[in-house]
């Protein structure tokens, strides 16, 4: 479509968006859209919802065994501190009075 003399078309610095805007008018009469390369395609729906529930599933999996090990790995370390609190002496704890 031809454009007027008072159309001007402006590019957006930010989304690369195309706006026709009538300078009488003082608005907007066209817009389109900047083409979007990772826009997903509307048959591939399908597809992309499957392998994201997958993994989701991965993911809670993980977390799962993550939280089963958990509890081992801090018994280990709970038995290593008091290994290595049995090793040390038992002393009486000094007081403030004590020091007197």
């Amino acid at each position: 479509m031809a454009r007027l003399k008072s159309e001007l078309e402006v590019t957006c610095p930010c989304c690369s968006a195309v706006l026709v805007v009538d300078t009488n008018l003082g608005r907007v009469v066209e817009h389109h859209e900047a083409p979007n390369p990772a826009r997903p395609e509307l048959g591939n729906a399908q597809r992309i919802l499957a392998e994201q529930a997958a993994r989701r599933d991965a993911l809670f999996e993980q977390s799962v065994q993550n939280e089963k090990s958990k509890g081992d790995a801090l018994s280990k370390r709970f038995e290593e501190a008091l290994k290595e609190a049995n090793k040390e002496p038992i002393s009486k704890p000094l007081r403030g009075f004590d020091l007197d």
